[in-house]
């Protein structure tokens, strides 16, 4: 997909960015996504003084999507570092929740510097709800057994 293509995603990931809360970390990250209906949602992270508390850039996007109603079709990031941040695990899982294994991720630095990678390469062996069925699938053959 051609870099210009990718413009929008990356104003508005840089837009949220600006508005992270980020009093103690001092990483302010910022994230959009392009929906299915080309619509684009945005999430900025913010911290909690109880650190379990802080959500992250891409959850808080995710969020906003899902209250649209919409899939994600790209996740752009954007932080100030000296080299591109891929999501952490829990964004990770949560993406895959979501998201295609195809859907491509990029993250990019305030200099330009971008790491392009998908969701299925990001979490490659992601826990899905294929595996909660699985498992209530072999409890009720226990029960059949028995």
């Amino acid at each position: 997909m051609p870099e210009r293509s990718w413009s929008k995603l990356w104003s508005a990931a840089e837009k949220a960015r600006r508005k992270a809360h980020a009093p103690y970390s001092k990483f302010h990250v910022g994230a959009a996504i392009e929906c299915d209906d080309g619509s684009i949602v945005s999430g900025c992270n913010v911290e909690n003084a109880s650190y379990g508390l802080t959500v992250c850039a891409e959850r808080n996007a995710i969020g906003a999507m899902v209250l649209q109603g919409r899939t994600p079709r790209r996740v752009a990031i954007v932080v100030d570092h000296s080299r591109p941040v891929p999501p952490c695990g829990v964004c990770r899982q949560v993406l895959a929740e979501f998201a295609d294994p195809e859907v491509p991720v990029r993250s990019r630095t305030l200099k330009g510097d971008v790491l392009e990678t998908t969701v299925g390469e990001l979490l490659p062996f992601a826990f899905s709800g294929d595996f909660l069925d699985e498992a209530e699938a072999t409890r009720r053959d226990r029960s059949k057994r028995r």
